[in-house]
């Protein structure tokens, strides 16, 4: 067995004990004396460390080179208010409905603060999602209320909310969000499976390229790269290729409104979602995988920094 399936095998097994009660609670004090500690060491100092761990050789802040590198010091040193707003995926619905239009929001069926309010009777009879605005744990769908445990999705999302994702990836945006549950409608395509999720990524306010998860809830799980021509591209970031997709046919208007979201951001990817020929907008995002997920080939990650400029920036 090789030494990053082990580390995979090993985080696993903490991470099915920290979700246990007595694992929680046991394991919880030490966490927040973690947290605290990680909060006394500056963010050029902990973004290098843990790069290192994850990508196996040392980030260079003073003259990043690869995409990796790049999203890196960006994390470091590109903050802005707004970045704030774009990462609450309650509070960007606003952004999006001024920047490209309301019609491409998925349904909010609810929200709220309070765990407790995440009861059968308070939520829609439709196929929906339970999720937090403030991190990327995910969600619970639900398409028969009757097959979830209420009571542990409340425990779930009572934790969840306790969390800041600020501190251990210092990616600025996630700092100040106000922690809320958002429940949406769940779409899913003609065969009633979940629909392909598209994230552009977008350079200086271009779209460079398409990233697709394809069968991303089954274990032939794969990533594609396109080419905004819809080339598979010979690249491979964190997993191998999935089947071959077809183009999608509202390929250029999401590319139009991704470079409408993306112009006013050095790096920006731009998710959406294809359902039937009509486009739906998914979440924006700062730092992918935050600047932590290797290219097997590492002349991809060389290529695509060079793409990206941070000059004007960097000079500031």
């Amino acid at each position: 067995m090789s030494t990053d399936l082990r580390k995979k095998g090993f985080r696993k097994k903490v991470s099915d004990i920290y979700k246990s009660d007595l694992g929680y609670y046991a394991v919880r004090p030490v966490y927040k004396i973690y947290e605290l500690i990680l909060k006394m060491i500056p963010s050029d100092v902990l973004v290098k460390n843990s790069f290192k761990k994850h990508m196996g050789y040392s980030l260079d802040l003073k003259n990043p080179k690869t995409l990796n590198e790049k999203i890196n010091w960006l994390k470091v040193y590109n903050r802005k208010d707004i970045h704030t707003i774009i990462a609450d995926k309650y509070k960007v619905r606003e952004y999006i409905k001024e920047k490209i239009g309301e019609e491409y929001l998925i349904p909010l069926l609810f929200h709220t603060k309070n765990p407790e309010d995440i009861r059968p009777e308070n939520l829609p009879d439709v196929d929906h999602i339970i999720k937090c605005n403030h991190d990327s744990s995910g969600g619970v769908v639900v398409q028969d209320k009757s097959t979830i445990d209420w009571k542990k999705t409340r425990k779930r999302f009572k934790r969840l909310l306790k969390q800041n994702h600020y501190y251990a990836t210092r990616e600025w945006q996630y700092k100040n969000i106000e922690p809320r549950i958002v429940v949406e409608k769940l779409l899913t395509t003609e065969d009633g499976n979940l629909p392909d999720d598209y994230k552009i990524h977008c350079f200086n306010g271009k779209v460079q390229f398409f990233g697709v998860d394809v069968d991303r809830h089954l274990p032939t799980r794969g990533r594609n790269l396109y080419d905004t021509n819809w080339n598979l591209l010979p690249c491979n970031w964190g997993r191998p290729n999935g089947r071959d997709l077809p183009r999608p046919e509202n390929l250029e208007e999401m590319i139009a409104l991704a470079e409408k979201l993306a112009k006013d951001f050095i790096y920006l990817r731009v998710d959406f979602y294809s359902v039937k020929g009509k486009t739906y907008f998914g979440e924006l995002t700062l730092h992918q995988s935050s600047g932590f997920r290797k290219f097997w080939q590492q002349e991809c990650d060389e290529k695509f920094g060079e793409l990206l400029t941070l000059t004007e920036l960097h000079e500031k």
